[in-house]
C-alpha cells in the first residue's frame, strides 16, 4: 500500500517546496484589486485578479503604514512581497510588503520628490491658503469643455443656486499640452476676478492625471489671487496640485457643493430668522409696553407738578390752621386783656379820682402819712379834674385801731 500522509505533512511540504523558490522570496505582481477586506486588527485581506486568474493577498498593520494612497476595489496596482502557503487552510497567498498604483513606475518617483521638493518651499504651508467665499456670486472652472467633471459641476450648481454665474474657460487637462492650458486658464479666469476657482477634471491613471503634477501649474494654482479648489480624479487620486490649492474637493462634484451655497437651504435659514426675529420683537415689544407703562405710572406717582399741587394744598390746610389758631389765640388774648383791664380799671387811680377820691403829693413825692409832711409845707392835692396847691396848718395823727 501507497504511503498515507496527513494533511499537515502534505501543507507543510509545499511550503518547504515554496520557500525553496527564492523567486517567491520577493516577487512584484499586477492586477486589480477585489474582494477588499479591512479587518479591525489592521490587517487588509483582498485578491489580485486579472482576466483569468485570482490571487489571495494579505497586507498586516505593520506593512500599510508605508501606503501613500487609499487602496480601493477595482484599483489596478502592482503588489510586492513573498509568496507562502498558509499551512491552516492549505491555501498559498501573497504576502505584500508594497503597494503601488499600477503604471507609476518613474512618474510616481517623480511626484514624490516633486512633492517633497515643493513642500520644503513652503507652497504647501497652511498659513497661504486663502479662505474659500461663503457666499460665491461668480464660478471660474477650468476643465474640459466637454466630460462628467463640467456636467457634474453645472448639474450640482443649477440644483444649490440657479442665481450663480458659471464661467468655464476651457482646457486641455490631458497630454503635453495640458499643463500649458490648465495654466493659461488659470491667469484668465484670475485676471477676470471671479470669486471662486475650481480647477480639475474626472478620474483616471496617474499618466491622464500627470498635468496636474507639473511644476510650472502648481507655480500657478500658488501665485493665483483667487481661492482656488482643486478637484482633479476620483477620491482615492491625489495630485500635486490638491497640496498647493486652497482646498482639496474629492471629485469635480465634491468642489461644486464647497464652492456653491445652497441658495433654498440660505433661504430657510434666513427665513427661520426672520421668525425668530419677528418673535423676539413681539416679545421685546410687549416687555417695553409694560415697562413704559409701569414708567408712566411711577411719573404720574411722582409728577413734580402732582406733588406742587399736592404741597399747595396741604400749605393751604396749614395757612387755615394757622390762621384759625391765631384767631382762637387771640380771641384767648384779647378776653385775657379784657379781664386784665377790668382788673386795672378796679386799681386805676384816676378810676378812685372820678369817684371822688384825691391824692396827696409833695415835692419829694406822694404823701400817705402824716408823718412825711408837717406844719407850713406846701402840699398838692389831686383830683379828678386838677391840682389844688394848699399849707399844711395842722396834723392830726390818728391812732392805729382808733
Amino acid at each position: 500500500m501507497a504511503n498515507v500522509y496527513s494533511v499537515t505533512k502534505i501543507n507543510s511540504y509545499i511550503k518547504g517546496i515554496l520557500n525553496e523558490d527564492f523567486l517567491l522570496h520577493d516577487v512584484s505582481v499586477k492586477g486589480e484589486i477585489s474582494n477588499l477586506k479591512d479587518h479591525s486588527s489592521g490587517h487588509m485581506y483582498f485578491s489580485l485578479k486579472d482576466e483569468k486568474s485570482a490571487i489571495s493577498c494579505v497586507m498586516f498593520s505593520g506593512d500599510r503604514s508605508g501606503l501613500s494612497f487609499v487602496v480601493s476595489e477595482g484599483m489596478q496596482v502592482v503588489v510586492k512581497g513573498r509568496i507562502d502557503v498558509y499551512e491552516r487552510d492549505g491555501k498559498y497567498q501573497l504576502y505584500a510588503k508594497k503597494i503601488t498604483p499600477d503604471g507609476e513606475g518613474a512618474l510616481y518617483e517623480r511626484f514624490l520628490k516633486l512633492k517633497e521638493e515643493l513642500e520644503q518651499m513652503g507652497m504647501f504651508a497652511p498659513e497661504y491658503k486663502k479662505p474659500i467665499p461663503r457666499f460665491a456670486k461668480k464660478i471660474g472652472v477650468v476643465t474640459a469643455s466637454t466630460g462628467a467633471a463640467i456636467q457634474d459641476i453645472i448639474n450640482i450648481s443649477k440644483r444649490r443656486n440657479p442665481y450663480v454665474q458659471l464661467i468655464l474657460c476651457p482646457a486641455t487637462v490631458q497630454g503635453e499640452h495640458a499643463p500649458k492650458s490648465i495654466i493659461e486658464g488659470i491667469r484668465r479666469l484670475d485676471a477676470y476676478g471671479v470669486d471662486v476657482m475650481i480647477v480639475g477634471r474626472g478620474g483616471g491613471s496617474i499618466e491622464d492625471l500627470w498635468a496636474f503634477n507639473d511644476r510650472e501649474v502648481a507655480q500657478a494654482v500658488f501665485e493665483c489671487e483667487t481661492p482656488i479648489i482643486s478637484a482633479v480624479g476620483h477620491e482615492t487620486d491625489t495630485t500635486i496640485i490638491d497640496f498647493v490649492s486652497d482646498l482639496r474637493a474629492p471629485t469635480p462634484s465634491a468642489a461644486a457643493e464647497l464652492a456653491v451655497f445652497d441658495y433654498r437651504a440660505f433661504e430657510n435659514l434666513l427665513s427661520g430668522y426672520g421668525q425668530t426675529l419677528n418673535k423676539e420683537l413681539k416679545h421685546t415689544v410687549v416687555r417695553d409696553r409694560s415697562r413704559i407703562q409701569k414708567l408712566f405710572s411711577d411719573l404720574k406717582r411722582f409728577d413734580p407738578a402732582a406733588g406742587v399741587r399736592q404741597n399747595r394744598t396741604y400749605l393751604v390746610k396749614l395757612e387755615d390752621d394757622l390762621k384759625n389758631r391765631m384767631d382762637t389765640r387771640i380771641m384767648g388774648l384779647r378776653h385775657d386783656i379784657g379781664i386784665l383791664a377790668e382788673r386795672l380799671n378796679g386799681l386805676s387811680p384816676l378810676l378812685k379820682l372820678g369817684q371822688g377820691y384825691s391824692y396827696v403829693s409833695n415835692d419829694k413825692g406822694t404823701v400817705n402819712s402824716v408823718k412825711k409832711t408837717k406844719e407850713g409845707d406846701v402840699l398838692s392835692i389831686h383830683v379828678k379834674d386838677g391840682i389844688i396847691t394848699s399849707c399844711v396848718t395842722g396834723i392830726t395823727e390818728k391812732k392805729m385801731g382808733g
